[in-house]
């Protein structure tokens, strides 16, 4: 277009035109938006067509299996996100909800992903009979509980220590709830908030196999996907086909990292609490397209205005108690005591009902066999976990700090915190059987896989977070050696940290099933441990034996969390916080 004719047009119409980055931007959204339809259609296909189309090994299927499992991972996310919004703002803001939410997140993080299949696979697939649909709803859900849980406690510690003076600052501004949540609250979750949906990322891939190649009893659901692939491949010996997995996941993980994660983490920098700019700041070459297109921006333009609306609305809503509040009338103790009287009825029903369906089948030499194979559990988690922390906790710190490196380290951390156990499973079972060693000792080092990775992205996102002011403060005043960390750095993470080792301990457990019950082939190899009592259960479809495993697992989790965990985030909120 010639500069008369430009000249001549409306600036509306000009803003419109496309320029150089415009014409490298819309074939990268076209591209993706041809691919997520393409994916999605699939999911509206007569059930049929999982039987008349099965999973085939030849690497040609890998791209549009890739596709696949990543656009169940990407819907999980979402639903992931939402209920960390919903979830984590009832828990932290209501005194009264948080007293039952927070250890009812406690008992849903320990709950493995092979019970919820159990009893959900059915619901779903009774839900849209006949349709694809259906089991697709049931992998995304098991997906979803794999991903849901560490954003919501990175969510809920962020809402539990926004600084007091920003709290101030608020109220002074005269935000209401609504304001408040979204233009302060929310932005200060980001840093930690972002780096823990990539925990929940690649986490997802842990539990992929378990998702997409489905066995209750006697039904199997085996859906297109690079889990369902990875699993015929262990089952047929295939080590090329493995590799075929490791080389494909490469590259998916790349992808998601440049084109999604990467631009989050830059655009999220601007909301780091401090009041001078690090000299080194995050980037993405993707996000610097964006904001360098012309017609891209326009088109965007309002719906960055409707968001903005949508923040801006003065919803004067409230929760009945606010995060420091105390009210000791007569008329919120009363309150306090039906409220209690409630929970504890629920909770007394449950019980019984449990109690009672677990009493049938099992009797009390089980249920003691089983705590015995918690507390196996119990020792092994504990162990790892103070393993990863002595050794992330410090490379955590030094990737947080530098940014450069960061960088560099992402898309790595993301493949390690991806890499499913299953695919170390013909080196561990080809080792144990020939050399004749213990399961129990040799089988452990695969549950680190699902722990070690919450603590070190979280501890990276408390680095990253961490004030440039106090970083600046400290080398002034030449605060070096052991007193920095002891004074500066491990004040400054410890609630992220507290964050991580929770959702790490909860994640050990899941991981547990998988670990402690693996196989090569027919080739099978089973530790002592709650873990594999889970796995060999649902494999057989005893649903009793399987809610007792998971009963006696959720109530490890809970009484851990609240005797270790609970206190460490009180501390966290009341001494270590930035005021």
């Amino acid at each position: 277009m010639t500069t008369a004719v430009r000249h001549f047009m409306p600036a509306t119409a000009r803003r419109l035109i496309p320029n150089r980055w415009d014409l490298i931007a819309f074939p990268l959204i076209l591209g993706f938006l041809l691919l997520a339809t393409t994916g999605i259609r699939a999911t509206w296909a007569p059930i049929t067509a999982l039987q008349t189309v099965p999973i085939t090994l030849d690497p040609d299927h890998l791209p549009e299996y890739a596709l696949r499992t990543t656009l169940r991972m990407l819907a999980a996310m979402v639903a992931a996100l939402v209920f960390t919004l919903i979830y984590g703002t009832l828990a932290a803001k209501s005194r009264r909800a948080g007293l039952l939410l927070v250890p009812i997140l406690d008992i849903l993080q320990s709950v493995p992903v092979l019970g919820y299949i159990s009893f959900t696979v059915t619901f779903f697939i009774a839900l849209f009979p006949g349709r694809v649909l259906g089991a697709e709803c049931a992998a995304i859900f098991a997906i979803f509980t794999s991903q849901a849980w560490n954003m919501t406690f990175s969510f809920y510690q962020s809402l539990r220590t926004v600084p007091r003076d920003l709290q101030e600052v608020s109220v002074n501004l005269r935000l209401s709830p609504w304001q408040r949540f979204w233009k302060l609250e929310v932005p200060f979750s980001m840093p930690g908030m972002i780096w823990n949906m990539m925990m929940s990322m690649s986490g997802g891939w842990f539990f992929v196999v378990a998702s997409e190649a489905i066995t209750v009893g006697d039904k199997t659901v085996t859906l297109p996907g690079i889990g369902s692939y990875l699993a015929m491949a262990i089952q047929n010996k295939d080590l090329p086909a493995v590799g075929w997995v490791i080389l494909t996941m490469t590259v998916v993980i790349i992808i998601y990292d440049q084109f999604l994660f990467r631009p989050m983490v830059a655009w999220a920098d601007k909301f780091r609490l401090e009041d001078t700019a690090s000299q080194t700041a995050p980037e993405s070459w993707v996000l610097n397209l964006i904001q360098r297109t012309r017609a891209i921006q326009q088109l965007l333009k309002p719906f960055g205005k409707l968001i903005r609306r949508i923040a801006q609305l003065r919803l004067n809503f409230s929760l009945p108690k606010g995060i420091h509040s105390e009210d000791h009338t007569p008329v919120s103790r009363g309150i306090d005591v039906v409220w209690w009287f409630l929970v504890a009825m629920l909770a007394i029903y449950s019980a019984n009902i449990m109690v009672h369906f677990i009493a049938k089948e099992v009797g009390v030499a089980e249920v003691l066999r089983v705590f015995g194979l918690g507390l196996i559990t119990l020792v092994r988690v504990s162990l790892l976990i103070v393993v990863a922390s002595l050794i992330w906790v410090p490379l955590g710190v030094l990737i947080g700090l530098r940014p450069a490196l960061a960088e560099k380290i992402q898309p790595l951390a993301q493949f390690l915190a991806a890499f499913p156990a299953n695919l170390l499973f013909p080196v561990f079972v080809v080792f144990i059987v020939h050399f004749k060693l213990n399961p129990d000792i040799w089988l452990s080092p695969l549950i680190v896989l699902g722990t070690q990775w919450y603590i070190l992205f979280n501890v990276i996102a408390g680095a990253t977070a961490f004030p440039n002011d106090f970083k600046e403060a400290a080398a002034n005043f030449r605060i070096r050696g052991w007193q920095w960390w002891k004074k500066i750095m491990l004040p400054g993470i410890f609630p992220y940290y507290v964050t991580g080792a929770i959702t790490a301990s909860g994640g050990a457990w899941n991981a547990s099933i998988v670990s402690e019950f693996v196989s090569w082939g027919n080739d099978k190899v089973v530790a002592h441990g709650l873990g594999a009592y889970i796995a060999q259960t649902t494999a057989a479809g005893d649903y009793p034996k399987i809610l007792l495993g998971i009963s006696v697992m959720s109530l490890f989790v809970v009484l851990f969390n609240r005797l270790l965990w609970r206190p460490m985030y009180a501390i966290a909120e009341n001494k270590l916080r930035l005021n």
